[in-house]
């Protein structure tokens, strides 16, 4: 068996180098004797030669360029109902000597082919899995409670632990530095994994993560409920436009800048009743219940007995993608956590959902393997761990307010000093979920998160660009939480250093 080798936190070079001459050959990979995985798959991959079973001409994209790799395929089984499949990636010839772990959406069922292509083509030896079913759905957890411990855990552990395992194998020696990088889901799975397995990754980084996972799916249904209690209280998609014009006509200018994007939504005091229509129902305003439906998007859902926050509101801004939970139905993977894990009931009809009695199921019936809502980081922080995490202020799924809580709940429990030496947060201006949207979308987390590394201290900023038709049109800084980006007054307002990060107070004493 090969030996679980402890890596170490200090990372003192990043280059790439040849893999050492006694490194195994790829095809030896698969007789390693590793317990409870099944190799299916040990072989070289030609520059290239990596396809799908997705025949899609756009989705092979991401293959074509991709280097020569070393592609291991397995199911592990640490449990007699676990069918974990995994694949690791492996660079033939130079490798940075880094290991970059990627994470899943939704409910996962599916190896994350395309995120590990990024890793690898940077040079990383990578893994993916796919959470311990096939298919986006939690219809794998009838009958099957490993699996749901799979989905929640398991297998992003157990993937890391084999994945190490063959990295020491075929190159000899151990990676200098092992990181964490998805969102969504993935986000989730990272801060988990950070959590109850502090030793298995350096750094972590977190996008838009969906931590208390049952309390945000309960909260997804509650606001169904809320803007959609009768055909009359439901703001019809084509007044998005409406309601997004008058949002930017208040707030758009508060950074110094009308450019379509809210820098900090939460500056933004709209109120949809500045709409109400004076008569009779018009394309051009809301009538009273439309009003109604339009500030239940804005606010928060709250326990109907304690009046404690379930899931934050969604923020100004994400008006034009409200049918993501306020549409004809809730969204899918809310409707399916009660369905297969709460109720184990195929049949199960959203219709019957009640908040408070449903959440107390809720929690009852997942016990803390999927919630996610333990924010004690200090033990993935005592040993040198760094979690960055980013989450656009224009998401649509995922309210950004939840990460805030959580991000807060993290410095309450590790102190102060924490933040800027072991977690920080950003929030992406106009950014959707995890992608897309009108801001500034595409930025490099995991060299941040490297460079912080080796620096101790978080960047107060990182660099965004927004890629319109192929073309980067527009650059600008991310702040650390608690700052925000200001125009200086003179620069262009599509460059980066046309913008200073400011305290958030500041920048509302100036505006």
């Amino acid at each position: 068996m090969v030996r679980r080798l402890a890596l170490p936190f200090v990372v003192l070079a990043f280059c790439a180098l040849p893999a050492p001459a006694d490194a195994a050959p790829c095809d030896e990979l698969g007789r390693l004797p590793i317990p409870n995985a099944d190799v299916t798959r040990a072989e070289i991959v030609a520059p290239g030669a990596f396809t799908t079973s997705n025949t899609d001409p756009a989705a092979a994209a991401p293959y074509r360029s991709l280097r020569s790799f070393c592609r291991v395929a397995a199911t592990l089984k640490p449990t007699t109902d676990s069918e974990i499949k995994v694949e690791v990636w492996l660079p033939v010839g130079e490798w940075n000597r880094k290991f970059q772990a990627v994470g899943n959406g939704g409910w996962a069922g599916v190896i994350p082919y395309t995120s590990m292509a990024g890793a690898l083509s940077a040079g990383y030896a990578t893994a993916g899995t796919d959470a311990g079913h096939e298919g986006n759905s939690a219809g794998f957890a009838l009958g099957h409670p490993e699996r749901v411990v799979d989905m929640g855990y398991r297998a992003v552990h157990e993937m890391t632990v084999y994945a190490k395992n063959l990295v020491a194998a075929y190159y000899g020696s151990a990676p200098s530095l092992s990181v964490w990088n998805a969102c969504s889901t993935g986000g989730r799975q990272g801060i988990t994994a950070a959590v109850r397995f502090p030793a298995d990754f350096d750094a972590v980084v977190a996008g838009a993560p969906a931590v208390d996972w049952m309390h945000l799916h309960a909260g997804r249904i509650a606001l169904h409920q809320a803007v959609n209690r009768s055909s009359d209280h439901r703001v019809p998609p084509q007044k998005y436009p409406l309601l997004r014009e008058a949002v930017l006509n208040a707030c758009d200018g508060l950074d110094g800048v009308k450019d379509g994007v809210l820098e900090n939504p939460r500056a933004c005091r709209f109120d949809p009743q500045v709409l109400a229509c004076s008569g009779a129902d018009a394309p051009g305003c809301l009538t009273p219940p439309q009003v109604a439906a339009a500030r239940a998007f804005y606010e928060p859902i709250r326990h109907p007995v304690t009046g404690e926050v379930v899931m934050a509101g969604l923020e100004r801004g994400t008006e034009m993608s409200w049918d993501t939970l306020g549409g004809a139905q809730p969204i899918g993977n809310a409707v399916d956590a009660f369905k297969y894990i709460v109720h184990k009931d195929k049949d199960w009809n959203w219709r019957r959902f009640n908040l408070a009695a449903d959440l107390a199921a809720g929690d009852a019936a997942d016990g803390g393997v999927l919630a996610s809502t333990d924010a004690d980081l200090r033990p993935f922080f005592d040993r040198g761990g760094k979690l960055l995490i980013y989450h656009g202020w224009s998401d649509p799924q995922i309210p950004p307010g939840n990460t805030v809580a959580f991000f807060n709940r993290v410095v309450e429990r590790a102190g102060a000093a924490a933040v800027g030496r072991s977690v920080q947060l950003y929030m992406v201006p106009g950014m959707n979920h995890c992608r897309g949207g009108v801001g500034t979308d595409r930025f490099n987390a995991v060299a941040a998160i490297e460079q912080w590394m080796l620096t101790g201290t978080a960047p107060g900023r990182l660099m965004a660009s927004r890629v319109v038709d192929g073309k980067v049109d527009r650059t600008r800084p991310l702040c650390a939480f608690g700052t925000v980006a200001r125009w200086n007054g003179v620069g262009n307002t599509d460059e980066f250093g046309s913008f200073a990060c400011v305290p958030e107070t500041d920048a509302r004493q100036s505006q």
